[in-house]
């Protein structure tokens, strides 16, 4: 081979270099110059060594899921029921009981308390404590701890469920919740930072799902006391894919958010239920541990003092808190979401009707897509959902861009500008069906950029 024949290949080598060079420029996303160094992979806490498998699609036979939890519960023989209504319910667990201490008892009264009500301590934190007894049902153990001076109060350990209702699991390419909610145009503004974490209280989340390995900063399983937070309903795994499936990955689905974390925190078991102690406590430790954002797609009608102290409590930390409103069809006011500290969401359908299945009522300050909604489940596997449980976490994320865009807002000022920019769907001004509208990410991140 001649000087000349290898000066002409080389030359075409180069020329073709620059070529893919240039094709791959044009067809990538636009990345802003401050967000160019969060692109770069970095090793997640829950990644681990073991070889991932490939995100498979899997199909559910049942849409009533939900329904037969509720008949569980209905029938549990350990489990009391309090009738709302004709139709609605709430429950909790008759031989345990949440007391609430002025002061914070010895290890020698602990003693005594669980001689006289034949139990056990279950769990505390702070001045809350959650005792088990073999014989006694709650009535009877909340007349002895209320003869205690040092019992500020004390409630049952009620069962607080998800919402949401499984569908058929599917790979979807086309989502149509974020078009319908101006996500794209939002992202030339906005498309978060890491430096304000999302939590998400739920069942866990799947830690090595590939479109969130990378997203998880370090979490808290309330169950097991350890930070292994992992999913074993999927629910949590849903929720969280819709705040921060990772873009761009060539997975299966996209994000609202494309560099917010996601703090996990399991508060719900296998079966997608968990008690308003563990809600609580989760509250706590997400606020303790950096969260400016958290998401609440659960709920009970029954309303929890222990709760509404959680609640309390990370409000006055400057914490923004979204819940879901319920599935059930009613007015019937549910908690979390109905408290005054919490953005309460309800769920539209594809059309942007009023999704029949979600809850309403005056306590409503927004909606969302809750229908068919794409995302992330559980064992590296993607589904179609509906519920307010799916309609909450696209409320969750915008609250996180609007705090990436500008960290200087309180959460009263981001839960203003949401409601400010939300697209009226009914009447002229707010309605128990759709509260103010449907959430809109461009004009809330454009109110926020000069909201002083």
């Amino acid at each position: 081979m001649n000087k000349r024949t290898l000066f002409a290949i080389t030359t075409g080598v180069g020329i073709l270099f620059v070529m893919i060079t240039a094709i791959m420029k044009t067809y990538r996303p636009t990345v802003h110059h401050e967000e160019t160094n969060q692109l770069r992979p970095k090793p997640a806490p829950y990644m681990t060594t073991t070889p991932r498998s490939h995100p498979t699609v899997v199909t559910l036979d049942s849409l009533a899921m939900g329904e037969k939890l509720k008949h569980k519960l209905n029938h549990h023989p350990k489990i009391i029921k309090i009738h709302h209504n004709s139709r609605d319910k709430s429950h909790y667990f008759n031989h345990e009981i949440t007391v609430r201490f002025q002061t914070l008892p010895s290890p020698r009264e602990i003693k005594q308390m669980e001689r006289t009500i034949d139990g056990k301590l279950v769990d505390h934190f702070d001045h809350f404590f959650i005792f088990r007894s073999s014989t006694k049902a709650y009535h009877e153990l909340c007349e002895y701890f209320q003869s205690i001076p040092s019992v500020a109060y004390c409630e049952p350990n009620y069962i607080y469920l998800q919402n949401e209702i499984p569908n058929d699991l599917l790979y979807s390419r086309y989502q149509w919740n974020l078009p319908v909610i101006d996500t794209e145009a939002g992202w030339t503004l906005s498309r978060g930072k890491k430096s304000v974490t999302i939590a998400v209280i739920d069942s866990g989340v799947d830690l090595n799902h590939p479109d969130l390995v990378h997203r998880l900063q370090t979490g808290y399983n309330v169950l097991a006391e350890n930070n292994i937070p992992e999913d074993d309903n999927g629910h949590g795994t849903h929720v969280a894919g819709i705040i921060a499936s990772e873009p761009n990955n060539h997975e299966g689905v996209a994000g609202i958010t494309w560099f917010n974390r996601v703090m996990p925190i399991k508060a719900l078991n296998a079966d997608g239920y968990g008690t308003s102690f563990d809600v609580a406590k989760g509250i706590r430790w997400a606020v303790d541990h950096g969260a400016k954002v958290i998401n609440l797609s659960l709920g009970n009608y029954q309303p929890s003092t222990v709760l509404e102290e959680a609640i309390r409590y990370a409000y006055s930390h400057d914490v923004v808190l979204v819940a879901a409103s319920g599935n059930d069809s009613t007015s019937q006011p549910s908690f979390p979401a109905a408290y005054p500290e919490v953005i309460s969401v309800g769920a539209v359908n594809p059309d942007l009707s009023f999704a029949t299945y979600s809850n309403y009522g005056n306590y409503l300050d927004v909606v969302a897509p809750g229908t068919n909604i794409a995302s992330t489940f559980s064992q590296h596997r993607y589904a179609a959902l509906s519920g307010t449980s799916m309609a909450a976490p696209h409320v969750t994320a915008l609250a996180g861009l609007i705090r990436s865009i500008n960290p200087h807002l309180t959460n009263d000022d981001v839960k203003q500008i949401i409601i400010n920019t939300a697209t009226d769907l009914e009447n002229n001004g707010k309605d128990p069906y759709y509260g103010y509208g449907l959430i809109n990410v461009y004009r809330a991140l454009e109110l926020a950029s000069r909201w002083r």
